[in-house]
């Protein structure tokens, strides 16, 4: 497979600072050297820039770096557009709100082919929050209402070419929505598998399900995995922990069936923050899960060392 790496360095949208080095770590841990090694041809486009920020002025008085990410998105949503074609591109975050681009680029893109776009949000939040309904202000929480195109968001985000269909949107693994993210979900009709729904019913079935819906309706499918979509004790570097996530072999056990499936033809790696990691353990994690994705199974990983050297 043809592979584009696409660093997005933005921190704007997140509570903390950190995130902003997220490219540069996964880049680190050996990103293209694994793609490579799996016989993927890798081009590393660089990073993205963002568009000159303009004043935006909204009525929720909480909202943090509203120009900012407003800028952002429209210069990931022109990246992705462009790298997703002929090929499958790669998005290095950056917080979560790289997605407000990086799924309106891709769903301008489908929409050209005539295809329908899925989306896997992998997740401890729906982040489906409007500009007016967020509390925190902070805008990684938005990405997926505005990309499916919820209300609100208009003269504000960039207008969007094509939305997602809520109805093809799948998020997995919650364990922390606000009330109005609940009610929002269930509104719109996106498909919701939170925590205890993969205790009750493993996570295996829940993910066949949808991917044969894509595959009914000759979809393409964008994943995004948020790096606290896994357990803490695993994945510790993130700014948003929230105990109770995806095991270790729960996340892999994701990967190898979306590999299986052929579906997939773009991803997220997002809100990895280096400057809450221990010795790059969650940068290579997130790297050993994306090979999984490209088609590296248990048999063939390399066995490694615990001594916290990398």
């Amino acid at each position: 497979m043809r592979c584009r790496i696409v660093g997005a360095p933005v921190q704007d949208g997140a509570g903390r600072m950190g995130c902003e080095m997220g490219p540069s770590a996964l880049r680190t841990a050996g990103l293209a050297g694994v793609l490579s090694s799996l016989g993927h041809t890798v081009e590393d486009m660089g990073a993205v820039q963002p568009m000159p920020a303009r004043r935006v002025v909204h009525g929720n008085l909480a909202l943090k770096a509203l120009p900012e990410i407003s800028a952002w998105t429209s210069a990931i949503a022109t990246a992705a557009y462009t790298a997703s074609e002929d090929a499958m591109p790669i998005f290095l975050g950056g917080d979560h709100s790289i997605s407000a681009g990086t799924v309106s680029g891709l769903a301008r893109r489908a929409a050209e082919t005539g295809r329908p776009l899925f989306v896997l949000w992998l997740d401890a939040h729906p982040d489906f929050h409007t500009l007016d309904t967020t509390a925190s202000g902070n805008l990684h929480g938005v990405p997926l209402a505005y990309a499916s195109g919820q209300p609100g968001f208009s003269g504000y985000f960039p207008d969007l070419p094509a939305a997602v269909d809520p109805k093809r949107i799948c998020t997995m693994g919650l364990r922390s929505v606000d009330p109005a993210e609940r009610s929002a979900l269930n509104r719109a009709g996106v498909t919701v598998h939170d925590m205890r729904a993969i205790d009750e019913h493993g996570i295996a079935p829940l993910l066949r399900a949808f991917l044969a819906r894509v595959s009914d309706e000759d979809g393409l499918l964008h994943v995004s995995l948020d790096v606290d979509f896994l357990d803490p004790s695993i994945a510790p570097a993130v700014g948003t922990t929230v105990p109770g996530g995806a095991t270790f072999r729960e996340a892999h056990l994701v990967m190898e069936m979306l590999s299986d499936s052929g579906l997939v033809s773009s991803l997220d790696l997002v809100e990895l923050n280096p400057f809450l990691d221990e010795r790059g353990r969650t940068a290579t994690l997130m790297v050993d899960l994306t090979a999984s994705l490209m088609g590296r199974r248990i048999m063939d990983r390399p066995t490694r060392s615990h001594s916290g050297s990398f």
